[in-house]
Parts: structure tokens; sequence; C-alpha cells
């Protein structure tokens, strides 16, 4: 089961809220692209040796299916930012164990307040690059639908042209750090970057046509 034109995820969420377990799968589908873009920028790459943003989606996932009636929004963008907050306690969970080993203190708590900073900037810069796409005032659910169509078509992107679009919007980072994290010259960065555009803008087409 896929949202289509008339399953949008305000009407999966609706139906999810009055107990249908199958508009709950559906709608936690459609959040799989999303969550993962986000998580690209949420892992610490010493952690991702041992924790996938796949994997930390999958938990995220598990967790809001398990805890679901935990939820008291009623719109998507509610919905939107409880699945993030997941994702962020999840993030934070997994610096605790791989790099801060037992030690309890208050640097949980700041890299906990700094993963959501950092994942609520993150969703901003990805939220305004819909608008980019969009043509007129979008409602709730086409928002929501142009969010999904562009976080699927990022993760469909080679992982070269993923990771640079990610930097460059997800994590807002200048051509000069793009260079230094990708190991490439400022010069190659920016090309990579215009190349990945492009690509994305034909599976944001194909995306569209699926959806």
């Amino acid at each position: 089961m896929t949202v289509t034109d008339q399953q949008h995820a305000t009407h999966l969420l609706r139906l999810a809220r009055d107990g249908d377990a199958e508009s709950l799968e559906c709608l936690l589908s459609s959040y799989i692209g999303y969550l993962k873009v986000l998580s690209h920028s949420q892992l610490d790459p010493r952690v991702r040796v041992r924790l996938s943003a796949s994997d930390l989606v999958q938990e995220s996932l598990l967790e809001a299916h398990r805890d679901f009636q935990k939820f008291a929004g009623t719109t998507t963008a509610e919905f939107t930012g409880w699945l993030r907050q997941i994702l962020v306690h999840n993030a934070a969970r997994a610096v605790e164990t791989h790099l801060l080993a037992a030690k309890r203190d208050h640097r949980r708590e700041h890299s906990l307040d700094t993963l959501r900073r950092a994942a609520d900037e993150s969703h901003a810069r990805l939220d305004s690059m819909t608008a980019v796409h969009r043509r007129g005032p979008a409602s709730e659910a086409e928002h929501q639908d142009d969010l999904t169509v562009l976080s699927n078509a990022i993760e469909k992107l080679s992982p070269e042209y993923r990771d640079v679009i990610v930097l460059r919007h997800v994590e807002g980072l200048a051509f000069a750090e793009i260079a230094v994290r990708m190991n490439r010259s400022s010069g190659a960065a920016r090309m990579l970057w215009m190349r990945a555009i492009e690509k994305l803008r034909d599976a944001m087409s194909d995306e569209s046509g699926v959806q």
C-alpha cells in the first residue's frame, strides 16, 4: 500500500488515529525517505561504522509504531515533528552508546540539544526546497506530499549525488566545506552538485508520477 492522490498523509493520519492499522503502516512507510535524509546529517561519522542511517530509521519507525497512541497531535506537521524527535533521541542514544561508553554527564544533554536543533534546521532547509518546485500555495496534504516526493527522490540518487545534496541543502554547508567532507576541490564539489541537482529534478519527476 502506497500513498496516492486519494491517500494523502492527512487522510492516513486521521484513519490511523481512528485505529486503522493498515493506514498507520502506510503512513509510517511514507516517511522512510524523509527520515533517511535527515539521518544522514544526524549520525556522527564515527557512529556510522556501527549504525547505518537505515538502521536508525528502522528503529525510529518501530518505536513510532509502538508508541503511536502517545502521539497527541492532529496534523501531519505535528506528526512529522513527533517522528523527527524520535529520530533525534535515537541518534543521541547512539552517540552515547558508541562514543561516550557508560559515562553519563552533561554531554548527553548537550548532544541531544545539538541534534534537536540540527534536525529542526535540516527540516527547515529541506522544507524550503519543496517551495522551489511548488507553483502556488499548497494545502497541508499537498505540502507533506511535496516533502515526501523530494525526500524519496534524494534517497534514489547515487550515494555521491545524495551526499552532496544533503551536505548543501540539508546541512547547509558552503562548497568549501563540502569539498573537505567529500575529499574534492571546491570546484569539483560545485560541479558534482550541479549534476546532482539535474539528477534530482529527473528523480522528482519520476517520483511525482508514482505519487
